[in-house]
């Protein structure tokens, strides 16, 4: 009898330490929430200056700062979104609100701090509400907890937060009158360039990114809203991406990066002339054709519940600790933990490191900028806007660059109501910084994530059965019109959730051994199968074109 497989053993990965701080290129559209971000708060902001309430604008800022969301987003979808996000910030500021008005005992507040910011951080990752994700909401609702505050006054304030609100939903659907298509077309330009990089270098990792990009420009013309003839133009473009990335011998990238430069404008869509099906229709214009459905939001706060445990625990050590210390602000402290947890422990290292590097850059900078702030409340306001726009402008480089600006901006804000000693202001940051950024990684290291495994092995058979659907699918004689086209996208769709799984699962620091060679297998068997879909679907072109 052969000796028995041993299980798998766990193991504790090291934590990286170099290249954290390396600048990246910047977002495409980083002055999009740049210049959002200004538009929607300088007029509220103004408005209380002349009004002498300089004191009020902290909760304008609440609704404000809801602009930063759905910049990717097709219009249709952003209009949802940002409703929603304006009504998660209005519900998180009243809680944090009536709480301040009903104790002022500091414990009591931490705790409502730490339960609302595992409540943002699972319902943000599990709704993939995208950047800045839970940050904001915890930043807003736990400042507003150590906010002096009457229950009378809650009414008034919330109503200042909402009407900002309002206006910041103006302020990012704006765009959509110049551009209505923009978002799709960038995601569609993404897809293409993602294509032509693999297609071009051919590696496993060029592969994924370009599969994750494919499927990206899927979901964001599936949430345009009705068909129309400017999608299926998008449409067409992101099946030449799908057929590169499934045959890279047979890609021309440089035909790729042309079609995506073309689609930065506003001019007509390019339309390749090989992309009618037999009939002349799109191919998988059919209905049911858009891809798998997105999982309920109940299954998908499951898989969270260790990241939320995390954050509720690390916040809570952060606030108590600061409290134990004297700090006067422990909802800094707070606010740092919060602003670590990331996926995994490897991420959340990674943002400590960054989070802290900033943050003491950005006290050195709030010194050098206070005597300007100071000489009167438009001043104050004035210098929030500009680091404000600094730090949305920057923060997509790395998020220490954009720390640095945040920082100073937070500490200003703080001032609205009154002037404060610069010397205590920047040593409670100091502090609050160092416990935050200690009490998070604490928890994220305290807190194992055992089901980042087991998020991999269903993600496995997931793929296999998506891999077998599709080959019975191109091996049937009789299938309904579309279903190739519906096989291959819930194979897309699922491969590209067991890379994100696996990569989930290769930054927990403690995690038994991760089946690395079935996933490259698994990988490398549904592209094959996603290349005969490619085939089977277009047999109408000669074996020279080149997509």
């Amino acid at each position: 009898m052969g000796s028995a497989i041993p299980p798998p053993v766990s193991r504790v990965r090291p934590l990286p330490l170099s290249g954290l701080l390396r600048l990246g290129r910047p977002s495409e559209i980083w002055f999009k929430p740049a210049l959002s971000v200004v538009v929607a708060a300088a007029p509220p902001n103004l408005t209380l200056v002349a009004l002498g309430r300089l004191d009020l604008a902290a909760y304008a800022m609440a609704g404000s700062l809801c602009v930063l969301y759905a910049h990717n987003r097709p219009y249709a979808a952003r209009a949802r979104t940002l409703v929603r996000v304006v009504l998660g910030m209005l519900a998180g500021l009243t809680v944090a609100l009536v709480a301040a008005s009903l104790t002022t005992d500091a414990v009591v507040l931490v705790t409502v701090g730490a339960v609302l910011a595992a409540f943002h951080k699972a319902l943000c990752d599990a709704t993939r509400i995208g950047p800045p994700g839970n940050v904001i909401f915890t930043f807003v609702s736990s400042g507003s907890l150590f906010a002096p505050q009457t229950l009378g006054q809650v009414p008034g304030h919330v109503a200042l937060a909402a009407a900002a609100g309002a206006w910041s939903w103006i302020v990012g659907m704006a765009p959509g009158l110049i551009r209505p298509h923009g978002p799709e077309r960038r995601a569609t330009a993404h897809a293409l360039r993602s294509a032509a990089a693999f297609a071009g270098t051919g590696q496993a990792a060029a592969r994924a990114g370009a599969a994750a990009a494919v499927h990206t420009a899927r979901k964001t013309l599936r949430s345009t809203g009705p068909r129309s003839e400017h999608r299926d133009a998008l449409e067409r473009l992101v099946i030449r991406a799908e057929a590169a990335l499934a045959a890279p011998d047979g890609a021309d990238p440089a035909r790729l990066r042309a079609w995506a430069g073309v689609l930065r404008g506003t001019g007509p869509v390019p339309r390749p002339g090989d992309l009618a099906g037999a009939d002349g229709d799109l191919p998988g214009a059919a209905t049911g054709c858009d891809g798998p459905p997105l999982p309920s939001l109940h299954h998908r706060l499951g898989p969270l519940a260790p990241l939320a445990l995390r954050t509720a625990l690390g916040c809570a050590l952060a606030g108590y600790a600061s409290l134990a210390l004297g700090v006067g602000r422990p909802y800094w402290a707070l606010v740092t933990a919060a602003c670590l947890h990331q996926a995994n422990v490897t991420l959340t290292w990674s943002r400590g490191v960054q989070r802290v590097t900033g943050n003491l850059a950005g006290v050195l900078l709030f010194a050098a900028i206070t005597p300007l702030a100071h000489l009167g409340p438009l001043a104050l306001v004035l210098c929030g806007l500009a680091l404000n726009f600094g730090a949305e402008a920057l923060i997509s480089r790395n998020y220490w660059l954009g720390s640095v600006l945040v920082t100073p901006m937070a500490l200003i804000i703080t001032e609205f109501a009154r002037y404060q000693q610069a010397g205590g202001l920047m040593a409670d940051r100091v502090l609050d910084t160092l416990i935050g950024a200690g009490a998070g990684l604490a928890a994220a290291v305290a807190v194992t994530n055992r089901r980042a495994g087991d998020r991999v092995e269903h993600a496995l058979t997931a793929v296999e059965r998506a891999r077998e659907h599709a080959a019975e699918v191109l091996t049937a004689e009789h299938r309904p019109a579309g279903a190739v086209v519906a096989a291959r996208r819930h194979l897309v769709a699922a491969v590209v959730d067991l890379r994100a799984a696996a990569d989930t699962a290769a930054g927990e620091w403690w995690q038994r051994a991760l089946p690395a060679e079935g996933v490259l297998r698994a990988e490398e068997a549904g592209h094959r199968t996603l290349a005969a879909t490619v085939r089977r679907q277009r047999p109408h072109m000669s074996e020279g074109t080149r997509v």
